[in-house]
């Protein structure tokens, strides 16, 4: 391989794997000398790739952690499966690395070749992952807003039966929904947006005008925008379970606890329904009294009724 690029295109990708290479196994692989390899080796590490020799008479490489991550080579199956895991962490707004997850598949998306696109979208069709409590969200819609967010490019989409022309800001996970943060341009007003009614969102190619957001950052406008336009429940009740435990349930879901005893602790969580604050208070799997709201009490009671009829029972 006489191709010095392809060369070390071919060699770094062999280095990628996780194990030790004899320079002569990458020379045969190759079909150069010993002493090209080690010559490319210098190569790579010159362009930040951390390559680590061992000593003995075969001597051996292997690619090492280093203090930044280089580019990674991929071939087309590592390529599609990653497309497709990432596809799924953006649908699903799994909290702490919702955002990284929809810029990592906008970036790769966009060198994607079109049949290995093809394959990843047959993919998303062909499979289905288990049904959450947030709406689905199409994440070729999260890629294309990310792009456009990334690039700063205006973009028009349909919204509850109407044309939207934006300057998209952010995409928030907040919960069980994605939101986007944008300037409605037909408004002149900051906006934000439920990424599951997005409709064929599509860029202009114009550029948006850099502009001061009306809040800290778009996590706490989104919160403001939810609480302030959006009829929300403050429950408040005792549950007879260690607050850690309880807190280590809900993860990183808005909920404030106070601790009662080694055994008791009060919960406090806001919820735009009913529903979603009784279910998760039933998930927790243990005692719990409600205070507030009373149309809170009132669903459980209802739904307590449903399950006893349901199970055979009398109410």
């Amino acid at each position: 391989m006489t191709d010095t690029p392809a060369r070390l295109l071919n060699l770094l990708s062999l280095l990628q794997t996780p194990r030790e290479w004899p320079g002569s196994e990458l020379a045969e692989r190759l079909e150069v000398s010993t002493r090209t390899i080690r010559r490319d080796i210098d190569r790579l590490r010159e362009l930040g790739y951390p390559v680590e020799a061992s000593m003995g008479a075969e001597g051996g490489y292997r690619l090492v952690a280093g203090t930044a991550m280089p580019p990674l080579l991929l071939d087309d199956e590592e390529a599609v499966a990653i497309a497709v895991g990432l596809r799924t962490a953006a649908g699903q707004a799994i909290a702490g690395i919702e955002e990284a997850s929809v810029r990592a598949l906008a970036k790769l998306e966009q060198v994607l070749p079109s049949r290995l696109r093809y394959r990843v979208g047959a993919l998303g069709t062909a499979t289905m992952a288990v049904a959450t409590t947030g709406a689905a969200v199409d994440p070729s819609v999260l890629t294309l807003l990310a792009g456009a967010i990334a690039n700063r490019e205006r973009v028009r989409f349909g919204y509850r039966d109407a044309k939207r022309h934006t300057e998209p800001y952010r995409l928030v996970a907040s919960g069980r929904r994605w939101y986007l943060v944008a300037f409605d341009l037909d408004r002149d007003d900051w906006r934000t947006f439920r990424a599951d009614r997005v409709i064929e969102p599509f860029p202009t190619g114009a550029r948006s005008t850099t502009r001061d957001l009306p809040a800290e950052d778009a996590a706490t406008f989104v919160i403001d925008k939810m609480y302030s336009s959006a009829p929300t429940y403050a429950a408040v009740a005792t549950v007879h379970a260690p607050r850690d435990e309880v807190a280590a349930r809900f993860g990183d879901l808005p909920v404030e606890l106070e601790t009662v005893d080694e055994r008791t602790c009060v919960l406090r969580s806001h919820s735009d329904t009913i529903e979603w604050l009784a279910i998760r208070l039933i998930l927790l799997g243990c005692a719990f009294e409600v205070h507030e709201p009373r149309e809170l009490a009132e669903y459980l009671r209802t739904l307590g009724a449903r399950m006893t009829r349901a199970a055979g029972g009398t109410t």
